[in-house]
C-alpha cells in the first residue's frame, strides 16, 4: 500500500536524509526519499541549480551507529513529488501545516514521523539539530532512529 515514501524536513541536508537511510536499511523494498520544504539548493556560476550534500555533522553521527549513508543532494520539495509518494512523512507539525497551505492536495497522505513514538506523547515534533551541538545531534538521530523504526515495523 505505501511503497513509495517520502520523508520531508526545511533544509534536506539533516533529518531527512538521516530518516531517508535509516528507513531504506530497514525497507529496501520500497522506493524512499527525502526532501525539504526549503531545500538546501545552491546556484554554481552556470546558472545550475545543485542541492548541497548531507550536513557532516548529521552523516558522522549516523556513521557513528553502524548507518551507511550515501551520496546525498538536497531536493525542493514540489507538488509534482507529493503526488508521486504514497506517505510523506515530515518531522514537525509545522511541516505539515506548511504542507496544508502549499501543497493541498499532498496534506492528506502527511504524517508526522514522530507519530508512534509513545515517549513523547503530547510532543511528536523532531527538532532540527542543525547549527547546534554534536550531542543534540546525537539526541535528535536517537529520535530518528526510533521514530523510523516503529514506522518500518507498521509498514512491513
Amino acid at each position: 500500500m505505501f511503497d513509495k515514501i517520502l520523508i520531508v524536513c526545511i533544509g534536506n541536508i539533516c533529518r531527512s536524509p538521516t530518516a531517508q537511510f535509516l528507513l531504506q536499511r530497514e525497507l529496501p523494498h520500497k522506493h524512499i526519499r527525502s526532501a525539504g520544504l526549503y531545500a538546501m539548493v545552491n546556484t554554481d556560476e552556470n546558472g545550475n541549480e545543485r542541492g548541497q550534500e548531507m550536513n557532516s555533522q548529521a552523516r558522522e553521527i549516523a556513521e557513528k551507529h553502524g548507518l551507511i549513508c550515501g551520496a546525498h543532494e538536497a531536493t525542493q520539495f514540489t507538488s509534482e513529488l507529493g503526488r508521486n509518494h504514497d506517505l510523506i512523512l515530515v518531522m514537525e507539525k509545522r511541516h505539515r501545516d506548511d504542507i496544508a497551505k502549499r501543497f493541498p492536495e499532498a496534506l492528506a497522505k502527511t504524517m508526522l514521523l514522530g507519530e508512534w513514538d509513545a515517549q513523547r506523547e503530547g510532543n511528536k515534533d523532531i527538532p532540527d539539530p542543525y547549527r547546534k551541538s554534536d550531542e543534540v545531534f546525537e539526541q535528535i538521530y536517537k529520535l530518528i532512529e526510533r521514530n523510523t523504526m516503529l514506522w518500518a515495523n507498521k509498514l512491513k
